[in-house]
């Protein structure tokens, strides 16, 4: 290798613009400079670069910038506004679809360390390897949903509509009690995990169960699942969690009886509430059996318009449905956590009036903003993206 003549360069970093001098290494001859280009696709290295972490990157910003321009994209309702965000914070100039790359970039190395993290969960699950003989004397909650989100991508059916699964996972040895100044008893979970994917329930499940791991389900005396009862929630649980208590949402239990309520009876308030509100009380106390002979003449059919068959949906659910005896136990029959974090998660950054997004981007987004409300944006995105960016640049 040789020396060649000095050229000024500027990088972006956390504290703006920096102009700086470098040298250049060339081969000295021409088959080390094919080499060279064949091997890296350039025909010279700058170790200064390489020092500082730049080599092999798509952009002109340091890994540190990089991670700060990601964090706030993530934490704001728009690319645009995270422009303004960097600049009121950081005092630095980066234009919003500079931030949209960068995102994008950063999301997605996060995201395959994720996908492999998943995978080594499921050969954990085939092995069996997480049983524990020890069990910690309190409940592992896991909470599943899924939500719609507008795509740029149309389907068979013409629509650009697809399904993001979100996964919550958290303890009750991390949820917090006290009574409020009117007697009134609440809690707050202060640790949680979420997961996102955008895609199939069969990769998806491999995330979850990763999720799960890593906050101790086989270590438990319990583990619940709470859910609305969807098939592909159904057939995960007996998959990755066999000895789990699954538990239909009770709260979305009660929407489906009201609505079938209202066309039962065709919007007569004096007959659907009444009958709406002795059904549901009748299931909390796990009176379901009562319930299907109610529901035992309509069992083949169901209203007109109707979008809910309630004899059916009780019946595919008569396992998870034993209300009385979940809070006897002291279990949560309402799933209002996963709740709320669709509306952190998906709704707030990506539901925005006239989003749609390319699902690889979108995908990107969702990790970076479930290690960010997970509390997991230092070890699960920062140290691994740090570590990428050297390797990189050692490898360069």
């Amino acid at each position: 290798m040789k020396t060649q003549q000095k050229c000024v360069t500027t990088v972006m970093t956390t504290l703006g613009q920096i102009m700086y001098s470098r040298y250049s290494l060339i081969p000295s001859n021409s088959e080390s400079k094919d080499i060279l280009y064949k091997l890296r696709g350039v025909k010279s290295i700058f170790p200064i670069d390489s020092y500082l972490g730049l080599s092999g990157l798509p952009f002109k910003i340091t890994p540190a910038a990089m991670l700060k321009i990601a964090y706030w994209a993530q934490n704001q309702s728009s690319y645009q506004r995270a422009e303004d965000a960097i600049a009121d914070a950081m005092h630095i100039k980066v234009n919003d679809d500079t931030i949209r790359q960068v995102t994008n970039y950063v999301g997605s190395l996060v995201f395959q360390n994720d996908c492999k993290k998943a995978e080594e969960a499921f050969y954990i699950l085939e092995n069996r390897e997480f049983e524990s003989k020890k069990k910690k004397q309190h409940i592992l909650y896991i909470q599943t949903d899924g939500a719609a989100l507008n795509t740029r991508l149309k389907n068979a059916e013409g629509s650009t509509w697809r399904e993001n699964k979100l996964g919550e996972v958290f303890s009750t040895d991390n949820i917090y009690y006290w009574t409020n100044h009117k007697g009134i008893r609440q809690h707050m979970i202060g640790k949680k995990e979420y997961i996102s994917y955008v895609g199939a329930a069969s990769e998806f499940k491999k995330h979850l169960l990763a999720c799960a791991l890593r906050n101790g389900y086989g270590y438990y005396r319990d583990t619940v699942v709470l859910s609305d009862g969807a098939t592909w929630i159904r057939n995960i649980v007996e998959e990755c969690f066999p000895d789990a208590q699954h538990i239909l949402d009770f709260f979305h239990l009660c929407e489906n009886v009201h609505t079938y309520a209202k066309y039962l009876f065709k919007m007569d308030e004096t007959k659907y509430k009444p009958w709406a509100k002795e059904i549901c009380e009748l299931l909390k106390n796990s009176q379901y059996d009562s319930v299907l002979q109610k529901l035992y003449p309509y069992k083949d059919k169901k209203p007109n318009e109707c979008p809910v068959n309630l004899y059916g949906y009780i019946l595919n659910n008569i396992n998870n449905i034993d209300y009385a005896s979940y809070e006897q136990k002291g279990y949560f029959i309402g799933s209002g956590a996963i709740e709320s974090g669709n509306k952190i998660i998906l709704q707030d950054r990506l539901k925005r009036a006239g989003m749609r997004w390319n699902t690889q981007t979108a995908q990107a987004m969702l990790t970076l903003k479930t290690k960010a409300e997970s509390g997991l944006w230092h070890c699960d995105v920062e140290i691994p993206f740090l570590q990428h960016c050297f390797s990189q640049s050692l490898n360069f």
